[in-house]
């Protein structure tokens, strides 16, 4: 397995864990620390069923290292720009499910690698900004259709504008977070989950996780269509067969 600067990387069981490891910057985002993450999603082991993300020290990523920020001209931004949504596509996209264990500070690019994950665990330290309009820029990573995508264009808007900070509650009420835990659980309550979800078919998670997102953004009459293959995709699998019959052999017990 490599060895990482910016970040850790292990396997436990079926089970990989990828954890932000810069606490002295409060795992603040620079180009390398991205381009280790993509090499974790590019290599991953196949015998992964389910991936943790998390944050190592009190924060889970308070968003772009500003002290390495580089001056650009507008071309070169839009591939700075291009090469996050790249990296943070390997996520999103990732056949694998992924879940993110939050607590902290979730900010700026962290809120962007935040809502990559599939499935988010706040702990009630979590608070979530938006800080670019306070630096006179505007988001770069994804967040203006991840993010949007969840609060919709006008509270995002409200974020970005006035510096907004939402805590775990609002989190979890807005969709930021699905679930929200005691203070210093959030890994072990993601653990569990992804724990759980490991143990769906594969295929079947597959499906979920690149599918759903997918039949989001089209036509109802194309979600729907692409609805029927993937459920022709699944429900005739060999394994899927198994589990139901297992099912249905427990219920006349």
């Amino acid at each position: 397995m490599a060895e990482y600067r910016y970040i850790q990387f292990s396997v436990e069981a079926d089970i990989g864990h990828l954890q932000l490891n810069r606490p002295e910057k409060k795992n603040a985002i620079n180009d390398a620390l991205l381009l280790e993450i993509e090499d974790v999603f590019i290599n991953m082991p196949e015998e992964v069923s389910a991936v943790l993300f998390s944050g190592n020290g009190p924060e889970f990523c308070s968003g772009l290292d500003l002290s390495e920020h580089v001056a650009r001209d507008p071309y070169g931004v839009v591939l700075h720009s291009r090469m996050w949504h790249r990296v943070f596509g390997r996520i999103a996209n990732s056949p694998i499910p992924v879940v993110a264990a939050l607590h902290g500070a979730v900010i700026g690019g962290g809120m962007e690698l935040a809502s990559c994950a599939h499935v988010r665990v706040a702990d009630e330290t979590t608070y979530f900004r938006l800080p670019e309009g306070r630096h006179g820029i505007f988001v770069g990573g994804g967040a203006s259709v991840r993010v949007g995508s969840i609060l919709g264009s006008s509270r995002m808007m409200d974020m970005m504008l006035t510096g907004r900070t939402y805590d775990a509650v609002d989190g979890e009420r807005l969709g930021l977070a699905h679930y929200c835990v005691e203070p210093g659980t959030a890994l072990e309550k993601a653990t569990e989950l992804a724990k759980s979800i490991a143990q769906n078919s594969r295929l079947s998670n597959y499906a979920m996780v690149t599918g759903l997102s997918r039949i989001e953004s089209m036509s109802m009459d194309d979600g729907l269509f692409t609805e029927s293959l993937l459920a022709g995709m699944t429900q005739t699998s060999s394994e899927v067969q198994e589990r139901i019959q297992g099912f249905l052999n427990r219920k006349k017990k």
